[in-house]
């Protein structure tokens, strides 16, 4: 079953100027696209995010898991352009 898509999702996408739909790349969630070339593929299936934790679990446990996940992705997450990048500001 495909990744479920959110306006939150697409919205945040698009302020960083890319496009996202779901991955064709086998355990990934989303692949992301500047114009027509594909940049990276993020999120891992199975694993959750911000808006799955939200919708599952509540707002309290989402905000516990994201800054868990922006401490432990502290290394890669702030270079533009890289994978952690977009999962972290589209995912997270």
């Amino acid at each position: 079953m495909p990744y479920r898509i959110t306006s939150v999702h697409r919205s945040k996408a698009r302020r960083l100027g890319v496009s996202i739909k779901p991955s064709g790349v086998k355990g990934k969630k989303l692949d992301v696209f500047k114009g027509d070339k594909k940049v990276a593929s993020i999120g891992a299936l199975g694993m959750g995010d911000y808006e799955v934790f939200k919708r599952t679990k509540g707002l309290e446990f989402a905000n516990k898991r994201r800054k868990a996940y922006k401490s432990r992705h502290a290394s890669n997450r702030n270079k533009v352009g890289t994978p952690g990048y977009y999962a972290d500001k589209i995912l997270w």
